[in-house]
């Protein structure tokens, strides 16, 4: 693209598009009535959430660089990201099953070294390549830029690999090990930390490698069945899509000791109505519009 594009009209735009983003969901939303001392986490849902055109606009591909840092700045109290194995067991954060999805590259991630996949851009397409030069990157860098922050952190294990459909989870027991190797050397604290998958054999894998750490069961259809597997698999949460969570499925969950974290909610009316279902933590696709009903609280 033309030089002026990128060093003139490129942040101009960037910056209406933003603020028309951001004032119209609210201009359109009351905030939602919610118990005294009700205080959910709001969790950027891989980071800035997914490419949207409106409401609000989002250039910034997931799990990348610029949008994880976004979502703090724009008051998130934590990050939620997708974590797959690179070829030479390198821990990347990256959400679809193929490269070809949101890259220029080809393939899956366990394909490829990691030395390569961190030089391969992000391809979104048309309109939101001109707000976005992204990209792929390891978890280990986003560890160590947020260090000394510690901000909580949600780490979803996409580890289902789409190039060996025979045997998808084959590489498990190497990503339970590579995320304890990185938590020496990148201490977590344990109530900032959670660690999620729909696949239950990985649980025990984590629970031998990471001692300590909370573990979370994604559940996206299915809640009773869902939450007695939690149960009975000993975890701390259950995570619930925002299409089966609910005000009598979290009561039941808390009851049953765990704690409750949706994902999903992109619009304010949807962010509006998670929050009516009290959970312990939102994953949410639009952290301004979450961060803003519960502010006022």
């Amino acid at each position: 693209m033309p030089v002026f594009f990128t060093t003139w009209l490129r942040p101009l735009l960037g910056r209406a598009s933003l603020g028309l983003a951001l004032l119209l969901p609210a201009a359109c939303t009351t905030a939602p009535t919610l118990p005294a001392g009700y205080r959910p986490l709001v969790i950027g849902h891989a980071g800035s959430a997914f490419l949207t055109p409106i409401n609000p606009f989002n250039p910034l591909p997931p799990n990348s660089a610029a949008s994880l840092q976004q979502a703090l700045d724009r008051g998130a109290d934590g990050l939620e990201m997708d974590l797959q194995l690179s070829q030479d067991s390198v821990i990347m954060l990256y959400h679809d099953a193929k490269l070809e999805t949101l890259t220029t590259g080809a393939g899956c991630i366990s394909e490829k070294l990691a030395a390569e996949l961190q030089q391969l851009p992000y391809r979104a397409g048309f309109p939101y390549d001109w707000f976005q030069d992204e990209k792929l990157q390891t978890l280990e860098s986003l560890l160590s830029r947020t260090q000394g922050q510690h901000p909580y952190l949600h780490f979803d294990l996409h580890h289902a690999d789409a190039c060996r459909p025979d045997d998808a989870y084959w590489r498990a027991p190497v990503l339970a090990r590579a995320l304890g190797r990185l938590l020496k050397r990148y201490p977590w604290p344990a109530d900032r930390l959670l660690i999620l998958t729909t696949h239950q054999p990985t649980l025990a894998l984590l629970r031998r490698e990471l001692p300590g750490v909370q573990l979370g069961l994604e559940v996206t259809d299915n809640f009773a069945a869902g939450l007695q597997a939690a149960k009975g698999l000993q975890v701390q949460a259950i995570v619930l899509s925002k299409d089966i969570v609910s005000l009598e499925n979290t009561r039941q969950a808390h009851a049953a000791g765990l704690q409750v974290v949706t994902f999903g909610g992109r619009s304010a009316g949807t962010v509006k109505r998670l929050l009516g279902t009290l959970p312990d933590a939102i994953e949410t696709d639009n952290v301004p519009a979450m961060r803003g009903m519960i502010s006022g609280q």
